[in-house]
């Protein structure tokens, strides 16, 4: 059940969740208020537009009531020239504190991670985080560990076998973390078989929570190593808890031990092809 409820002393029959209705199944005859019969029930994305678009706060849907959503104005988003600034600005950070990321923030940033666009509006995504540090330094040495099995039962074929015979000698003998750069924290987004573009869905998400990171202060860097690893020693993934069948990939974070002065300078970097039909 959608639960889909108009307040008709509020609905001033504008049209408007009619016409933004992506599935198309929000109905209105005359001077009623719209409906969605219950046939065509099944055919909602779940995308709450038809609650963030009434004017009026009229329509709930799920249960869910517009007055606990936030309102949006003009100056709700980041200026321009802010969110110019950011994406500049953004640095992939290898230096970190030893500390926990402030838990109330972590899990107001994780929550807000649900809004990240996802494929059909699917939203099947798994946030498996690790969340303090000392969790992060058992998880730090059992990956090691296996690393260092696999590599000396002969397990992992080819350019990844040397690679990672490296990296576990560089542990063992120096205690150098070439793999997670000491941070104290990592968020593994994995998407199921059942999402229409797994992959692009974990990207996303990943690009949002680095963002909003960055906004509260915080560090974050893509490790490619870590899947690297993952793929050579399906035990880490497990241990990491990604489904076996899933899309998926890693980011570390934490709070940064170093600052950045100024932004790179990399406008123009990418080809600009102007398509003309």
């Amino acid at each position: 059940m959608l639960r889909f409820v108009v307040d008709e002393t509020r609905c001033t029959r504008c049209g408007q969740c009619v016409r933004d209705c992506v599935a198309k199944i929000i109905t209105r005859s005359g001077s009623e208020i719209p409906r969605i019969r219950p046939e065509d029930e099944v055919n909602c994305i779940r995308c709450q537009h038809c609650l963030a678009v009434c004017p009026e706060a009229a329509v709930s849907i799920f249960g869910l009531l517009p007055a606990d959503s936030q309102p949006l104005r003009e100056d709700s988003f980041p200026a321009l020239d802010n969110m110019l600034t950011l994406v500049r600005g953004r640095r992939s950070v290898r230096q970190y504190r030893d500390e926990n990321v402030e838990p109330k923030l972590l899990r107001r940033l994780l929550e807000a991670l649900g809004n990240a666009p996802t494929g059909v509006n699917r939203a099947a995504l798994t946030f498996a985080v690790i969340d303090d540090r000392e969790t992060m330094r058992r998880f730090r040495a059992k990956a090691y560990g296996l690393i260092g099995e696999a590599v000396a039962t002969g397990r992992i074929p080819g350019h990844p076998s040397d690679f990672l015979k490296e990296v576990a000698s560089a542990w063992r003998e120096k205690a150098e973390d070439t793999i997670f750069r000491g941070a104290p924290h990592l968020l593994a987004v994995s998407a199921g078989p059942g999402s229409v573009c797994p992959q692009e869905d974990v990207t996303l998400a990943l690009a949002y929570f680095e963002l909003m990171a960055q906004c509260a202060g915080l560090g974050t860097v893509w490790c490619g190593l870590a899947k690297w690893a993952m793929e050579a020693v399906p035990e880490l993934k497990e241990a990491a808890g990604i489904p076996p069948d899933s899309s998926y990939y890693v980011m570390l974070f934490g709070l940064p031990a170093v600052r950045y002065s100024r932004t790179v300078q990399r406008d123009g970097a990418g080809r600009i092809r102007r398509i003309s039909v």
